[in-house]
């Protein structure tokens, strides 16, 4: 049965108040059952997040991120963080949104970078590349002042055509000054996520054709690029796929818990959430890591993945994997200790959700995510 709060797009920004990183409250999709000192566990906790981080209002603004070249299907969302510098036509909290399709809406071949600045004003173009990129879900933003991007290209939008790809390094006024490539270490950069730490970062990459996870440690040499400074796969044995709605499924969001040194992995064609232990430690391969989050009612191929400022962990069904007709494009929050919190519905066609973000600044919660049927941006804030 359909929540009742997933009827509209009014109701399913009433619903963020309720459940997705604010905290639960009585809007919550009903639980299955479960035993009582479980329920009574998973009652203290919602009520712990309620009280610790306040409900935001309804979303401040939803913009279209398709260029005038028409490209589509937009995947990876990342905010520009605090400290990033001047000089260029970004800045803090502006969103950056990669687009996977062109204007045909053949599946990996977009080429652009849209920038919807924080006033939600009209987005416009940061990045345009050479055609037939298949730009993906693999999008950073670094303090330092440069912007990576995975590329996993097609030549017909069919799984028999896909490319291992690339990633894009761009400066701050979106030239590109650094190609990272590597036909073991990067087959297929799906989706990234980044332990920043000024002039030098670590960045988590998930392969989709390899499924396995490579960390990278760069170096920013002031404007003038970055430096590779080592490449290690950490982690691998995530199921992939080709698929005919999605093109390929495998290894997709990233969310890395410095505190914890636990790098997160969202595995679509498993359905499931692992943990990586001592990710920014690990001198090798530790496999796939550990299961934490394992729900067919909930899970319908987990895309983007991100932690929340409450510490809970909000992933992207895209219903490739295990779709639920009275569920299409849901996210969905849960505890890293696999506990469900809640659900939003972004959009009730198949497949509308993807590419998602969420960070801290100057006090508030800022939460944005992309709507890939209607082409859009909507952005939360506290």
């Amino acid at each position: 049965m359909a929540y009742p709060f997933c009827q509209s797009r009014a109701a399913r920004s009433m619903a963020l108040l309720g459940t997705l990183l604010w905290g639960c409250s009585s809007m919550d999709a009903p639980s299955r059952p479960v035993a009582s000192t479980r329920a009574a566990r998973i009652s203290a906790a919602r009520a712990a997040h309620s009280a610790i981080i306040p409900p935001p209002g309804s979303p401040i603004f939803s913009t279209s991120t398709v260029p005038s070249t028409g490209d589509q299907n937009p995947y990876g969302v990342a905010f520009v963080p605090e400290g990033f510098p001047r000089g260029g036509p970004l800045h803090v909290t502006d969103v950056v949104v990669s687009n996977f399709n062109d204007g045909d809406n053949v599946q990996g071949t977009g080429s652009t970078i849209m920038q919807v600045p924080q006033n939600g004003g009209a987005a416009s173009v940061f990045f345009q590349g050479p055609a037939g990129l298949g730009l993906t879900t693999a999008l950073g933003v670094l303090q330092s002042g440069f912007v990576i991007v995975g590329s996993v290209p097609t030549t017909d939008g069919t799984c028999g055509t896909i490319q291992p790809g690339k990633l894009l390094i761009l400066d701050r006024a979106g030239r590109v000054v650094t190609t990272l490539s590597d036909a073991k270490l990067l087959d297929g950069p799906w989706d990234l996520t980044v332990h920043d730490a000024g002039d030098r970062a670590t960045v988590f990459v998930s392969n989709v054709l390899s499924g396995a996870v490579t960390r990278i440690r760069l170096r920013a040499k002031g404007n003038r690029g970055v430096v590779v400074e080592r490449m290690t796969q950490i982690a691998s044995g995530y199921g992939t796929a080709c698929n005919a709605a999605a093109v390929v499924v495998g290894p997709t969001g990233l969310a890395y818990d410095a505190s914890r040194d636990i790098l997160y992995v969202a595995s679509t064609d498993d359905n499931e959430i692992f943990a990586v232990a001592g990710a920014e430690r690990a001198e090798g391969d530790h496999g796939p890591g550990t299961v934490i989050f394992k729900d067919d009612v909930h899970l319908h191929g987990p895309l983007a993945l991100a932690l929340a400022p409450n510490g809970d962990l909000i992933t992207a069904d895209g219903d490739a994997i295990n779709p639920d007709p009275t569920q299409f494009s849901e996210i969905v929050e849960f505890t890293p200790a696999g506990e469900f919190v809640g659900q939003l519905q972004i959009d009730p066609v198949v497949g509308s959700a993807f590419g998602l973000a969420v960070t801290r600044s100057r006090g508030r919660i800022l939460f944005a995510a992309v709507d890939d049927n209607t082409g859009s941006l909507d952005e939360w804030r506290e």
